[in-house]
């Protein structure tokens, strides 16, 4: 397999599900790494350095995006967030693929800026399933699940932008589908290589 791991970014609508997929995918598979965003904003006291965030002062981000050194970055309540091209690119050269769970405006920044990235999208497998899932919960009022069902409805516009759609129905089977498309898209690549190095090789009788 090619040593170098795949940037996958993973979207999917309030509910679900796409954070529990991602924390069992970490869980299940050592070859997963989780990206960590570089931020503005002042550390919590239950802030870690390197593990909730890269805390930088806003002179310091705003010189990393004019170096080209963010994958993607917003600006929030005054506070800068972004993905740090540097650390996700150190990540995939040591063999992890790097996992961006961010929505998909994100997405569609990020493969512009990684076009060899990969971009999944979980789904419940219908609107009455995510609907009993956000009401499942017992969190949320129905008018904030109401507002969570709307935003779905917008963000399914975008559904056709992601290379694969995963139907997270039961959990365990859902990380494997992920795990598979990983495998063989790190896979493919070295395939094809040894493909086109044979058929090289076979052709070479006819050059005469």
């Amino acid at each position: 397999m090619d040593k170098k791991g795949i940037l996958l970014v993973i979207s999917g609508f309030s509910g679900a599900g796409k954070g529990t997929v991602v924390n069992r995918l970490r869980e299940k598979y050592d070859e997963y790494a989780l990206s960590i965003s570089m931020t503005s904003r002042k550390p919590r006291p239950t802030d870690v350095e390197g593990e909730t965030y890269f805390f930088v002062t806003r002179e310091k981000f705003e010189k990393t995006i004019a170096e080209n050194g963010l994958l993607e970055y917003a600006e929030y309540c005054g506070n800068y967030y972004g993905t740090p091209r540097a650390f996700v690119e150190e990540q995939l050269n040591a063999g992890k693929n790097v996992i961006l769970e961010i929505e998909i405006q994100g997405a569609t920044n990020i493969k512009k800026a990684f076009p060899e990235s990969l971009l999944i999208f979980i789904t419940p497998p219908s609107a009455a399933e995510l609907e009993k899932r956000l009401k499942g919960r017992g969190t949320e009022t129905d008018e904030v699940i109401a507002k969570r069902l709307k935003r779905a409805y917008e963000e399914s516009d975008g559904m056709d932008t992601y290379d694969y759609i995963v139907v997270n129905d039961e959990l365990e089977e859902c990380v494997d589908e992920v795990h598979r498309i990983i495998d063989l898209a790190r896979r493919q690549p070295l395939r094809m290589k040894s493909f086109i190095g044979e058929m090289k090789e076979q052709l070479k009788v006819y050059d005469k």
